[in-house]
């Protein structure tokens, strides 16, 4: 009695193959772009705990986002795009960005970011 032989073909192996590297690349050019809208968001959320219950001007929240943005590497959001309210006692810094990633040849992805402290 002959027993079949189980297991994946050269070909599946290459299609798998591709699939994954095109998934790694996809993740290496699009992480790095959620890794610093998550930045902005952590410093944003230290701003409002730092300015929480003391006075504290427009250009001091500048200040402190730009001190913290240089920290964190952080590039797309400069601390003139920020929209900076109050309500009550408390100011609610927000911000919006685009940012462009291109993958290979003209094809290219457009992601829209938008952090608040009101979140």
């Amino acid at each position: 009695m002959r027993n079949r032989q189980q297991g994946i073909t050269l070909m599946g192996l290459i299609a798998g193959a591709a699939v994954l590297i095109f998934a790694a690349v996809l993740a290496m050019k699009l992480v790095p772009s959620y890794i610093e809208f998550f930045a902005v968001k952590k410093a944003m959320a230290g701003i409002a705990v730092d300015t929480r219950g003391r006075s504290a001007s427009v250009a001091d929240i500048r200040r402190l986002f730009e001190n913290r943005s240089a920290v964190d590497d952080i590039n797309s959001v400069k601390s003139s795009d920020l929209e900076i309210s109050k309500e009550g006692n408390d100011y609610v810094v927000a911000a919006a960005w685009r940012r462009e990633i291109p993958l290979f040849a003209n094809i290219g992805v457009y992601i829209d970011f938008t952090a608040s402290t009101r979140d």
